[in-house]
Order: C-alpha cells, then structure tokens, then sequence
C-alpha cells in the first residue's frame, strides 16, 4: 500500500444492523484510546471522502478513493480482488474474530438435532405435549463427527465437540496436528471422511475448489442417521442434491445458517421441512461482534499509519 497520508478519517458504510449497528461500532471507535482518527457513518456515495471504509460488502465506488477498505466478514468472495489490486487499494478481513461465537452456535446445533429440542419447540406453538419416540434421542458422547475445513471456525468447532465427548475427524488441504483430531482427511476423500460421522460441520470456505464440493455422492457416503450442519457457505453445498437427499430420508436432517440465496425465499422446501433447522446467516452473532470489530480496525489503522502490515491482509 503506498500512500502519501496517513489514515485519518475511516467512514463505516451504513450497512444496516447486522451484525451490529454501524453507530454502534462507531462509538466503539470514538471511545479507543490512542487512535487519531476521526470514525463516521456514510452511505456508498460519500466513500470516496475517507482514507479508508469499513464495510460488510464490496460496492464499485470502494476502488476510486479509499487507500484501505476493511470487510468485517472473513469471506471476501463477492470483493474483485484483482480490480482492488489495480486500484492500488488495501484490503483487510475479519478471520479470526468470530471462531468462538461459531463453535458455539455449532455446538448448539449439534444438541438441538441429537435431542431434537426444535421439535418441542415447534409443538409448544401448538400447546401439544408429546414426547418424541423413546429411541430418537442420542447420546452426543457416543457420537461421531467429521468438521470440513478446519481453519479458525473448524478448529473451534472440532476443540467444542471434541470437550462434549465426541470423536471428531477432520477434512482439510493442510495436514492439521495441533487439533488432536484422530484423522485429517484430503478434500479428495470426503467421501471416506464423512461415511462413520453422525454430523458433518462444514466450516471451509468458498473457493473455486470448494464450490458445490458437498453433492449428491457425499450424501450417498453420509450414514442414514447422519445429520449436515452448514455454517460456512451456502454454494459449499449443491442445494438440489440436499433437498433430495432429506426427501429420500438419504440423511436424517439438516441445520442450515447459509443458502444458495439470502434471505431464504419463502418458497424454498427447507421451511416445511420437520428435520431441518434453519437460522439465518447468525451463526457468529454476538453481543461482543461489536468489541471485536472495533478492536480489529483500530488496531489496523495503527499499524497502517506506523507504516506496518495491518492484520488480516488479504491485498
């Protein structure tokens, strides 16, 4: 990045609410100690003002004006990376900060579907009193699960489910040890990876090599009683194949946070779907997502005006 001054006026795009308000992370920023900089809220027209922006997604006006744009999301897929390059424009990501908040909406899921706490929660709006079939419930601690990638979200998920008792493998391009996984297998093996687990976490992100990589012959090689938790991407996974493999009774069900489109439209099959859990793109929502983000940037603009190499780099 090579700039003639330093950072000093940081517009937070005006995004909405999700994950957090954008006056609220200004606040945050206004309340860092030590920062000289000055923090507003702008729409996509006034972007070209600030040295640098603070957003959740890309918009063309980003690449004329702005020396460094950071996306409080870890994915980056929709930024053209290239055309930032060209532009001479920084950009920084959020990898990292919300691996405990996911591990933990993770382990919830896992527990919702073993013991199948949605369906009470769907009879109560009935008022009806049953209990569901003696041999529904399971037992987590004589489960099985096989986490698909297994960088910051993967590992909090595996240490997470790996504390409940679970034995946990793993499906990632690196030979991962630290973990204490009993194996790590190569994405070209899913298919023997995923074949003992009760639950199969995908929690990789999307590349070209990873897009539409859960299919129809994962399914297959999935167990009867297997249950798919995606945290990760909607495109990870070949939404067709998925419906049928839950129509066909291929898996037992599903607890879905990503889609193909978001928000989910009202006519897709997961809504009636009894055995399918669906939340929306929530799963690193935190009263603290906040914090974290504040933190993240005022320490990159920091080390943008030290003349470091802020966190989380991406260009």
């Amino acid at each position: 990045m090579s700039r003639n001054s330093p950072i000093r006026r940081v517009g937070i795009h005006d995004w909405g609410t999700h994950p957090c308000p954008p006056e609220h992370l200004r606040n945050l920023l206004d309340e860092t100690e030590g920062i000289d900089c000055e923090f507003e809220v702008c729409e996509t027209d006034e972007v070209g003002t600030y040295d640098g922006v603070v957003t959740v997604f890309h918009h063309d006006e980003f690449l004329d004006g702005p020396d460094w744009i950071h996306n409080i999301r870890s994915g980056y897929e929709d930024f053209p990376l290239d055309a930032y390059q060209e532009a001479g424009v920084t950009m920084t990501n959020s990898t990292g900060i919300a691996g405990d908040l996911v591990g933990e909406t993770v382990t919830g899921l896992v527990l919702t579907l073993a013991k199948g706490l949605h369906r009470f929660r769907d009879r109560q709006h009935g008022r009806e009193w049953e209990r569901l079939p003696w041999r529904r419930p399971f037992e987590v601690s004589e489960s099985t699960a096989c986490v698909v990638g297994l960088g910051e979200l993967g590992g909090s998920v595996a240490s997470r489910l790996g504390v409940l008792g679970m034995d946990v493998d793993g499906v990632d391009i690196r030979p991962v040890s630290g973990l204490g996984l009993d194996r790590v297998y190569d994405p070209a093996r899913i298919e023997t990876a995923v074949g003992d687990a009760r639950f199969v976490v995908l929690t990789t992100p999307l590349t070209d090599a990873t897009r539409g990589l859960v299919d129809q012959s994962v399914f297959e090689s999935m167990r009867d009683d297997a249950y798919l938790v995606n945290v990760s991407r909607g495109e990870i996974v070949v939404e067709d194949d998925l419906v049928d493999a839950l129509e066909t009774d291929e898996i037992a069900g599903a607890a879905l946070d990503v889609f193909y489109d978001e928000p989910l439209p009202e006519d897709a099959p997961f809504w009636e779907m009894e055995n399918v859990v669906v939340t929306p793109h929530a799963a690193a929502q935190a009263a603290t997502y906040g914090d974290r983000i504040a933190d993240l940037v005022a320490t990159n603009v920091s080390r943008l005006n030290d003349g470091g190499t802020p966190w989380n780099q991406v260009i």
